[in-house]
């Protein structure tokens, strides 16, 4: 038998049985669908962790929990027998709905479609991971299951305030990182995120009567114009910077001198080094008086670096192209301006790719959907990527920080 052939036999027996087990997948789904796991819902994303668990240790992991007080808990998987893996994956637990959506919106199906809240980001990728593993051990590849290390976070979808460093301590080392973010519509990878932060400027004044006494008063509104305009002078899109200011709030009625205003402020980076020098730039304006008697605060910071499509990305992108031709997927790689935890693998040196989920979209709403097609191709796809990394791993060594 020719190695052509003998691939070409292994390949379709393991995607005959990801296929045949379609309608596992989609019950799988539902199930986690149904569960409301917002990310400030700690009890439904723990409920979600535990579904995960469960299908786990189903094939000899070992779960550790990650307790946290205010967001679930995060969870740490890998095999009980794993001595020293190489790639991590990376998938979050949480949804940006609230803790009752699922009553009025329910899993659903209709047509090729899945919908239902974070159908698609991301309880669709925990689907297509959890059956990627059992595909490999179907084939007889569960040794390949050894050489992975699982992150299930619990606090993606605001900005991974508590995860962040746990992602990156079990990052460390590895060869690579697949983030388990959806596809975007058309099925692309995700290669470039653009980095980004927020911060919320504070100005302080004095109140009077606008009518009686207006020379008592001290405008803060007034001062936090003049800042407004030089912040968003620091726009710079030619080099991938943008600065936004989104919200304001202050002043209490037309005949008072307001004494408070607040605003928010959204920025956005491609490179590493932008956001610090962003955050000095803010600060700057921050300090600096227009109006006499005003008192300006500053607060946030940056939430997330950009994954930059760096030579390692490149790297491990060529490999994914490979194995997809092997497998007859057509696929394209896109960047985008959306956070995700992917950009803390890659800000340490991780070769990474994001966007390994099924293909879904408008992600975040009501319509929130999932192209059922792509559940079983993107399983099949994850699982002859994580074993080809695991046959010949990644050889990157380069640090980027």
């Amino acid at each position: 038998m020719s190695k052509r052939l003998g691939f070409e036999i292994v390949t379709m027996i393991m995607k005959t049985f990801i296929e045949e087990n379609q309608n596992n997948m989609l019950k799988l789904l539902k199930k986690l669908v149904n569960q409301d796991s917002g990310s400030n819902y700690k009890e439904g994303v723990d409920k979600v962790g535990e579904i995960l668990a469960q299908e786990f240790e189903r094939f000899e992991f070992a779960v550790k929990e990650v307790p946290q007080q205010i967001t679930g808990n995060h969870l740490v998987i890998q095999h009980k027998d794993a001595v020293a893996p190489s790639i991590i994956l990376v998938a979050h637990m949480d949804t940006v709905f609230g803790s009752d959506t699922v009553s009025s919106r329910p899993f659903s199906i209709e047509g090729d479609r899945a919908y239902g809240p974070g159908v698609i980001d991301m309880k669709g990728s925990h689907v297509t991971l959890i059956y990627a593993l059992k595909a490999l051990v179907n084939n007889n590849e569960a040794d390949v299951l050894k050489n992975i290390v699982i992150v299930f976070n619990s606090d993606e979808e605001i900005g991974s305030p508590t995860s962040h460093k746990l992602i990156k301590k079990m990052a460390l080392g590895k060869k690579c990182c697949l983030c388990m973010e959806p596809a975007r519509s058309n099925g692309a990878l995700v290669s470039f995120r653009r980095g980004g932060g927020g911060y919320i400027i504070k100005v302080y004044g004095k109140a009077a009567h606008a009518g009686i006494a207006p020379q008592e008063g001290v405008n803060a509104i007034a001062e936090i114009a003049h800042k407004i305009i030089k912040l968003q002078a620091l726009n710079d899109l030619a080099r991938g910077i943008s600065v936004n200011v989104d919200v304001i709030h202050g002043g209490t009625a037309a005949n008072v001198i307001a004494d408070y205003v607040e605003v928010n402020v959204d920025i956005r980076t491609s490179k590493g080094e932008q956001g610090a020098m962003l955050e000095k730039k803010i600060a700057l304006i921050c300090n600096e008086v227009h109006v006499p008697g005003t008192r300006t605060e500053m607060v946030g910071g940056i939430k997330r670096p950009p994954m930059e499509k760096n030579e390692g990305t490149v790297l491990l992108l060529e490999r994914v192209y490979a194995v997809s031709e092997e497998l007859g997927i057509k696929l394209r790689d896109v960047s985008t301006g959306g956070g995700g935890d992917a950009s803390f693998t890659s800000a340490i040196g991780i070769p990474t790719i994001d966007g390994l989920g099924p293909v879904g979209g408008n992600a975040h709403s009501e319509k929130e959907y999932l192209e059922i097609p792509s559940l079983t191709e993107r399983t099949f796809l994850l699982a002859e990527l994580i074993k080809s990394l695991s046959v010949k791993p990644l050889e990157h060594n380069k640090i980027y920080v």
